[in-house]
């Protein structure tokens, strides 16, 4: 059973962030207004989720929390895009298809293969487990794009020399697509590697908080953890094939001059 915490103690819990802003006028690193932004903004988006999800968690119907889900997944395209420095025309719709598919997918298969919910949509489970994987989804396809465009921009001339000289266009940027795919799944694979030795993670911790047993909270962690290694795998190579796509055309021509032609989605 977990310990009740009262709105008052949470105001102790954010009081605690004024350590960082001291820090930040001592310093003079210019980030108080930013800490007091970003708590605030966390704050409200928590409290109101947790209201909305109250809501849901009394519903037996698959439409919201697929509307929900939706939501979530446009939100984070957005911010896979907005870390992104290198923009290409219809980049957020590349991103919002590599986190929509990949998510979505592995999420499904994980509430209704291997956990076995029944019914599947039970928000209970469907929308903690969708949100943590869209989470490190999202990173994963920021950082592949962003290297993808980077690398592509930056060693344009040799892509281009290759191009010239009769390689096809994956024959030219097979190896910036492997770079950016494995920039893209580096996070996840550092934070398996020291996950239980470092740190223990969020999921895990939270079921023991709520009295689950040890045991079968690893066993819930371990196994989110492998689905979000899976997502994040597909998410970042979803992302860089199309980015591919986009930058490279069928005429194995390099079109950089796409990048940075639009900040839009």
């Amino acid at each position: 059973m977990s310990v009740p915490i009262s709105l008052f103690q949470v105001a102790l819990a954010a009081a605690l962030v004024g350590l960082s802003i001291l820090l930040s006028w001592r310093l003079r690193l210019g980030l108080g207004r930013d800490i007091l932004i970003a708590g605030t903004r966390m704050t409200v988006q928590l409290l109101l989720v947790g209201l909305i999800l109250g809501w849901v968690f009394a519903l037996r119907s698959p439409w919201p929390i697929l509307g929900i889900g939706l939501v979530m997944t446009v939100l984070a395209a957005q911010a896979a895009v907005g870390r992104t420095k290198g923009r290409y025309p219809g980049i957020f719709l590349d991103a919002f298809a590599a986190i929509f598919g990949s998510s979505f997918i592995l999420t499904g298969l994980a509430l209704s293969g291997i956990l076995q919910i029944r019914p599947w949509f039970e928000a209970q489970y469907a929308v903690p487990v969708l949100g943590m994987v869209l989470g490190n989804t999202l990173t994963g396809v920021s950082l592949a794009q962003d290297r993808f465009t980077s690398d592509l921009n930056a060693n344009r001339n040799a892509v281009e020399e290759r191009l010239a000289l009769g390689a096809t266009r994956w024959e030219a940027a097979h190896f910036t697509v492997q770079t950016a795919v494995r920039t893209g799944m580096v996070p996840t694979l550092n934070s398996m590697a020291v996950m239980g030795l470092v740190s223990l993670p969020g999921m895990m911790t939270g079921q023991i908080l709520a009295g689950a047993s040890p045991g079968v909270a690893v066993r819930y962690q371990i196994v989110i953890m492998f689905v979000i290694a899976a997502s994040s795998a597909l998410g970042s190579l979803g992302a860089v094939l199309l980015a591919y796509r986009a930058l490279l055309d069928p005429r194995d021509r390099l079109r950089t001059e796409r990048l940075g032609g639009s900040r839009s989605r």
